[in-house]
């Protein structure tokens, strides 16, 4: 139950963190007489002050308390109902009219791209073999088998080394070799477990991580610092490929932003030749786009979860996906049909480009991490 609950909480701070970058503007109140402001003390002549924009509304009743901790968290009106049908059938238009400076009529990219990354992270919470804490991970029932067979290879290795004396010198060497390789897989486990090794004979063949790997193996790029963070790395991987797989995706939602300046330069070269557009603008675009994909990403894993056959909804999600990007760059950009459609394959390349920084950035993350 505590990660269901961890799972609510974080689709909470989510929907907050991006209500803090998105004020009440365009959203209105009952209009209330003229009257002193009671924050600053300004005589208000409509429903906020002009001094400090504080509103004229102020409620001291719990039910109204309660209503201010749904609206922060759901955020389902207003602009709600203004941004995210445009967001699905006309993007370019929103894009466009956001740009040109309607702004408090629509819940800006931003805040809905955060929106949308919170609430992914929640919801795959909830999915079986969804993120939870590393500590999570590593006390997992996955984890604790791996060990406890590690522990029995280990034990029959030894039992085999003490009770036949008839193995050869060659073949011998290659069991104690074995046998340290279980060991120091199985230190890692208890290292990031206890912080201490199980296994204090093979203490000297590992780093803190209980994964070093042995001297003259690995890459030998003549930088020592750079050897050591590559070769632990791919030792990390060899000897536990689902903490690494585990680190990537839990790296993926920390750094999704990263997506956005990582797009732009390729949404400027996309869009060379039409002028009267600043990186600001590749910006919106960039941004909208990022929050409609993700949240039509969520859509389609919570209709596999409900049993609807991905094989119909991903190739109807694809086909969308790529009409929406086409819809959102002819009209925000103001193409031809034809200058749409060609600008549109240069663009799905960069978007593998991207997506290829992206991967590399998290493997580089993993490697320090």
């Amino acid at each position: 139950m505590g990660d269901e609950i961890d799972a609510i909480g974080t689709m909470a701070e989510g929907a907050l963190v991006a209500r803090t970058t998105e004020d009440k503007a365009g959203e209105t109140v009952a209009n209330h007489d003229s009257a002193a402001c009671l924050n600053c003390g300004e005589i208000r002549t409509g429903n906020y002050c002009g001094n400090c924009g504080q509103s004229a509304h102020i409620h001291r009743s719990i039910g109204a308390f309660w209503h201010d901790i749904l609206h922060g968290v759901l955020h389902f009106e207003g602009k709600f109902w203004r941004t995210m049908p445009m967001l699905a059938w006309k993007p370019g238009e929103l894009t466009r009219r956001y740009i040109h400076g309607e702004r408090a009529r629509f819940i800006s990219p931003m805040s809905l791209f955060l929106f949308a990354i919170f609430m992914m992270f929640a919801i795959f919470s909830f999915m079986p073999g969804g993120s939870g804490s590393i500590e999570d991970y590593m006390d997992s029932d996955e984890i604790t088998e791996a060990a406890e067979k590690l522990d029995q290879q280990i034990t029959e290795g030894m039992d085999r080394l003490e009770a036949s004396g008839e193995l050869s010198a060659e073949k011998r060497k290659m069991l104690e070799e074995q046998i340290d390789e279980w060991k120091t897989e199985r230190n890692g486990i208890s290292y990031v477990r206890t912080g201490k090794p199980k296994y204090a004979d093979a203490e000297s063949k590992i780093d803190a991580d209980g994964l070093k790997i042995s001297a003259g193996s690995g890459l030998d790029s003549g930088w020592p610092a750079l050897d050591d963070t590559v070769n632990n790395f791919v030792k990390k991987t060899q000897t536990n490929p689902d903490l690494i797989l585990y680190k990537l995706k839990s790296n993926g939602y920390k750094f999704a932003w990263l997506l956005i300046p990582l797009s732009i330069p390729f949404v400027w070269l996309v869009t060379i030749g039409v002028r009267g557009h600043r990186f600001y603008d590749h910006a919106v675009f960039t941004t909208y786009s990022l929050a409609f994909m993700s949240l039509m990403f969520i859509a389609v894993v919570l209709l596999g979860a409900f049993g609807i056959g991905t094989g119909l909804t991903i190739p109807l999600a694809l086909g969308y996906g790529l009409f929406h990007l086409y819809r959102q760059l002819r009209h925000a950009y103001a193409l031809t049909r034809m200058g749409a459609l060609v600008r549109l394959v240069f663009l799905l390349a960069s978007i593998v480009i991207v997506m290829v920084l992206f991967a590399l950035t998290l493997l580089v993350l993993g490697m320090l991490s």
